[in-house]
């Protein structure tokens, strides 16, 4: 008797349950997207096409200032990860053996175990403390604090990078006598290049849609992008706040997209 791969195709209701989970998943987007460009100030009411909501928020000076502090926030703590998870990733899959590498990995991996509330009132509680003790209250926390759950989202593309290189063309490297830096600078580092890239991303995208730990971390008066749609959010929703969504939609699925092209490509 002939043994048939499985597919989910053949699982009874598999498409209409396919069908209703991207519904529920999509439908929303679809509605705030259409929202942002409605030319009425009415929400559910279609009056028209109109681009008047993105030209309103971005001649909204809160608007601004939240977008710099987040592009700022994400860049700086996407650059801190991504060196971070570089060096762990080179330490796992090029360095010698560790003892308790598991553990490693958990430590590495914990922003992504532990609940975000959990880690955002640990990290409150611990920044607050050098907030009073330095009376330093600017962007710097939140960079602190969005570096630390960034790390995993850049570790795993760039292990999985290095993990999927030949180390052929290392190794050849150091038979004709080239140095471990030179080895690295010349033969492994352009090859780890895209997948240190799409880390770069990765962490960039996560930092820039965080609402939670910012929510905590933040002195007052700071805001980012997120917060400061869930502060509007409590005071009026308007169709400024639908446009000011569908950038910060189109921002991320762009970086995402790119950041999987990227991954795409073989060593």
């Amino acid at each position: 008797m002939s043994k048939r791969k499985f597919s989910v195709r053949h699982v009874p209701g598999a498409a209409p349950i396919a069908i209703v989970t991207f519904v529920a998943l999509y439908a929303p987007v679809l509605i705030l997207i259409a929202n942002a460009f409605n030319a009425g100030p009415v929400i559910g009411r279609w009056e028209g096409f109109s681009g008047r909501w993105f030209v309103a928020a971005i001649g909204n000076d809160a608007f601004r200032n939240a977008a710099l502090n987040s592009l700022i926030v994400a860049a700086l703590a996407a650059l801190i990860s991504t060196s971070l998870a570089t060096m762990a990733a080179l330490a796992i899959t090029r360095g010698r053996r560790l003892r308790g590498e598991g553990g490693i990995f958990v430590v590495l991996n914990q922003p992504l175990l532990v609940p975000e509330i959990v880690l955002a009132i640990a990290l409150m509680i611990v920044l607050a403390q050098i907030k009073q003790a330095t009376g330093y209250h600017g962007l710097g926390y939140l960079i602190v604090a969005h570096s630390t759950f960034c790390i995993p989202f850049a570790f795993m593309p760039i292990r999985a990078r290095l993990e999927g290189m030949d180390l052929t063309l290392e190794t050849a490297a150091m038979d004709l006598y080239a140095g471990r830096f030179y080895t690295f600078r010349r033969v492994t580092l352009p090859l780890l290049a895209p997948g240190i890239l799409a880390g770069f991303m990765l962490a960039f995208v996560v930092s820039l849609d965080n609402v939670v730990v910012s929510s905590f971390v933040k002195s007052p008066g700071q805001e980012t992008l997120p917060t400061y749609l869930m502060g509007e959010l409590r005071r009026n929703l308007s169709s400024e706040i639908y446009a000011i969504s569908a950038l910060l939609l189109f921002a991320s699925v762009t970086v995402v997209a790119a950041s999987w092209l990227i991954t795409r490509r073989k060593p």
